[in-house]
């Protein structure tokens, strides 16, 4: 499902114009993303819970040439799927 899509998808549902829905996905995803980059959990019950981890820094190979390249260290997003999101996805 494209953003298009969903944005339709969500006027449907919630009975809103397409302007309005697509403010409301856009400020959806604008909160989301804030509260990860200060480093904070967002649970959405039933859903998921996105989530930030640091990696460490690494020692990785180039798969052409097999030479060593220094992977830095960097955060990472996480999506880990609530309970009712995996009931509805595996019926």
């Amino acid at each position: 499902m494209k953003k298009a899509e969903l944005i339709e998808a969500v006027a449907a549902q919630a009975g809103l114009t397409k302007a309005d829905a697509n403010r409301a996905v856009d400020a959806t995803f604008t909160t989301i993303t804030k509260a990860l980059a200060e480093g904070d959990k967002v649970p959405l019950v039933g859903f998921g819970t996105f989530s930030v981890s640091r990696r460490k820094a690494r020692d990785g190979r180039n798969p052409q040439t097999g030479e060593v390249v220094k992977i830095a260290a960097r955060n990472a997003v996480s999506f880990k799927a609530g309970s009712q999101l995996k009931e509805t996805v595996n019926k």
